[in-house]
Formats: structure tokens, C-alpha cells, sequence
């Protein structure tokens, strides 16, 4: 089954583009390659029930197993250990990827409490764009009442072109609330 926003993207947003921004080919219009999600466990990292319910409540969201992410370095400071595991990350491609993407935009987003819209500044020298979540459990996939423990997410959208002013063009077009200018 074929994703609503994909579906919408290849037939209609892919075209509008290819106008808006007066490219001569459709190859040349920015696509969206991956989503990389990444979350630090923290405090619980010795807690291992409530390591295991944020896993749980991850692979639950993205509809994918999280990878974990070992520390590199001991840091002294923080109790950490060269190798002690710090946190998860996920990289959604193809299906999992535009689902993803379409409840981060028609669900998840309008749910932030005081949301203003979207920075504008929030791109790289790549041309991706990062946000971050507060609370994971603004999903509607996580109960608030049953989590172990709030947990910020970082979200990384990669895109395939480096021009930043294409890259907002896409990201308006598949419906990204950006702050008003």
C-alpha cells in the first residue's frame, strides 16, 4: 500500500516543484533520501526496565527496531564508560519513511503544545534538516500513563540536493509548518 503524502508527492508536488523552482528536469527536484531519528537515554542507561520500555515505545513509532549507540570515549563527569551504551537511533527509508513523515506533519507536530511553526534556520551546511522533540510522548502510539520516563528525539531529514532555499521549497510543499516570515 502506497503512502497518502508519497503518493501525493510523485504526482502532484514533484511537477509543482519542478515549476516553482525552474528546473529544466525532473530528476533535478530535491527528493528526501532518509530519516535518521536519535534519542539519549540518560539518566536510566542503568535502569534497565525502563531502557527497555523506551526501545519498546520507539520500535512502536518509527515501526522499525532502534539500533543502540555505544559511548566512544569515558567521560568521568557523566559516569560513562568507553562502550556503555548512551542511546538509540533509526534510519527510515521507503515506506517506513513517508508514514513516518506523514503523521510527524498531520499529528505529531500539531500536538506541541505553544507550537509556533517551524524553524527555518534548522538546515545544515548539506542542506538536511534537523528538529528536535521534547516529549516522545506526543506520539500517539506512546501512553503517557505507562512510559517509564519522558525522552527528547532528535529528527534528521537527509535530502539529496545541498541548496537550502530548494530544500525549504520542498519541505513547505509537503506541508512542514514553518514559521510565518
Amino acid at each position: 500500500m502506497e503512502n497518502r503524502l508519497y503518493k501525493a508527492y510523485k504526482e502532484k508536488k514533484v511537477h509543482d516543484l519542478k515549476k516553482q523552482l525552474g528546473l529544466e528536469n525532473i530528476m533535478q527536484v530535491p527528493r528526501i533520501k532518509k530519516i535518521n531519528i536519535n534519542a539519549g537515554i540518560g539518566s536510566f542507561k542503568d535502569n534497565r526496565e525502563a531502557s527497555e520500555s523506551f526501545v519498546h515505545e520507539l520500535a512502536e513509532l518509527t515501526g522499525q527496531k532502534p539500533y543502540f549507540r555505544k559511548a566512544r570515549l569515558s567521560e568521568a563527569g557523566f559516569k560513562i564508560k568507553k562502550g556503555d551504551i548512551v542511546g538509540y537511533a533509526i534510519t527510515l527509508r521507503g515506506s517506513k519513511m513517508w508514514a513516518f513523515l506523514d503523521k510527524l506533519i498531520n499529528i505529531v507536530l500539531p500536538r506541541v503544545r505553544d507550537f509556533r511553526g517551524l524553524n527555518r534556520d534548522s538546515f545544515d551546511e548539506n542542506g538536511n534538516y534537523s528538529l528536535g522533540i521534547r516529549e516522545h510522548v506526543i506520539f500517539p502510539e506512546v501512553n503517557p500513563n505507562a512510559t517509564k520516563g519522558i525522552r527528547s528525539l532528535q529528527v534528521t531529514i537527509v535530502m539529496n540536493s545541498y541548496n537550502k532555499e530548494w530544500n525549504t521549497a520542498l519541505l513547505e510543499n509537503m506541508g512542514f509548518p514553518f514559521k510565518k516570515v
